[in-house]
């Protein structure tokens, strides 16, 4: 990947996985990844519209795959795409949790692992970090 088209997926993505929208700076130790929406092996080219910023976690989970089960109908659905669909259709954050609120968003989610338990702590931590830096820069 050439340094001017990760750039272009980073600021596009605003350093956030567009998958479970953890920032970058939650997870420093781990670069994330520009990953191909369409894997190449289902003919995804590496056009900037078909790439999107990873943190490891759902870049690993995600694979080449494009459709899940949703867990609630037991049918095949395409995933979540982030260069067509909207997150907040898709899911609700609540505190460090993830919620599919779609069959897409609930297939999603699921093979992700969103809400594993580390998962869920990480983007808790997160949460709570950037509660007090907002609260260490209001000043007294």
């Amino acid at each position: 990947m050439d340094p001017a088209t990760r750039e272009i997926v980073v600021r596009r993505a605003s350093a956030r996985c567009e998958y479970c929208r953890l920032p970058q700076d939650a997870e420093p130790l781990f670069t994330f990844h520009v990953e191909h929406i369409i894997a190449r092996q289902h003919q995804g080219s590496d056009d900037p519209a078909n790439l999107a910023l990873a943190c490891h976690h759902c870049n690993l989970h995600k694979g080449p795959n494009l459709a899940g089960i949703d867990p609630i109908a037991g049918t095949l659905v395409p995933f979540y795409h982030p260069r067509r669909d909207v997150w907040t259709e898709h899911f609700e954050s609540r505190r460090g949790e993830i919620l599919g609120l779609t069959p897409s968003g609930r297939a999603t989610a699921r093979l992700l692992a969103f809400n594993a338990p580390d998962r869920v702590e990480l983007r808790e931590q997160w949460l709570d970090n950037a509660a007090v830096d907002e609260t260490e820069g209001q000043g007294a």
